[in-house]
């Protein structure tokens, strides 16, 4: 009865979902090592350089893992991003354009976390110009939810003049760009297959993982959470970067003129 009243079969009702195999989990943090490394690396490198630990291993498996983690290599070619079908693509605004000033030009993303016997999936909203992190949420699924979240968080602070990303379906969902279009922001996207329109995230991604990420073992996503936190104040507030004279993100964000 219950059933009928909401529309849905008996089999979604009793549905309980199953924890990921060991082999599949092992498998998936590999593989995110080796793109962290090398984001050039598509299905097939990655399918040969997992042989040889992992045995017999389908190359199809190793795309539909890529797919499900979020991963699409940087190199030209068809299809790079997973986008819905039905949303609008905006062109990409950032060639030749530096950042000149805080809340000039954010970037967003997504990035795999692994934990012990699982993963969790993060974006982070990075300010150019100062490598600030402005906002991050971390969550169990790719649902648009979390995305938003950080967003709404990030826009409470400031507006940026543009805002990059790549054209996934989260990116290019009304429910993130009709955001940024109330504020009067400029929506960029990432062309397809251009692999530094968004460098500076993919760096911090790769800072994140090297120094935080491997080299614990979170155990559940209440680990893995106390350990980005913790990072993300380390990366803001402490890190001296290169690249802003050995000052920190945050000198750069809020003692710059806007």
């Amino acid at each position: 009865m219950q059933t009928s009243l909401l529309s849905i079969s008996r089999t979604h009702l009793y549905y309980r979902p199953a924890a990921p195999a060991t082999r599949e989990v092992a498998i998936k943090h590999c593989i995110d090592e080796l793109f962290t490394e090398c984001p050039f690396y598509g299905s097939r490198k990655l399918h040969a350089l997992l042989l040889p630990t992992f045995g017999p291993l389908a190359r199809n498996t190793v795309r539909r893992y890529m797919h499900e983690m979020g991963l699409c290599a940087i190199y030209p070619g068809p299809k790079l991003s997973q986008r819905h079908p039905e949303h609008r693509v905006y062109p990409y605004l950032l060639r030749n354009v530096t950042a000149a000033h805080p809340n000039h030009i954010w970037g967003v993303d997504i990035t795999y976390v692994r934990v012990r016997g699982s993963w969790l999936y993060l974006v982070a909203i990075l300010d150019w110009f100062s490598r600030y992190v402005i906002s991050w949420a971390l969550d169990d699924s790719l649902e648009i939810a979390f995305v938003l979240d950080a967003m709404d968080r990030a826009l409470t602070l400031a507006t940026p003049t543009i805002w990059n990303s790549d054209q996934g379906s989260h990116f290019t969902s009304p429910l993130c760009t009709e955001r940024l279009k109330v504020k009067g922001v400029q929506i960029s996207m990432d062309g397809r297959g251009r692999a530094f329109d968004n460098i500076f995230t993919e760096r911090f991604w790769r800072s994140l993982k090297h120094e935080e990420v491997y080299l614990h073992d979170y155990g559940n996503p209440r680990e893995a959470r106390a350990g980005i936190t913790r990072y993300m104040g380390l990366y803001n507030h402490k890190r001296p970067h290169e690249a802003l004279s050995y000052q920190t993100p945050v000198t750069w964000y809020f003692d710059r003129p806007a």
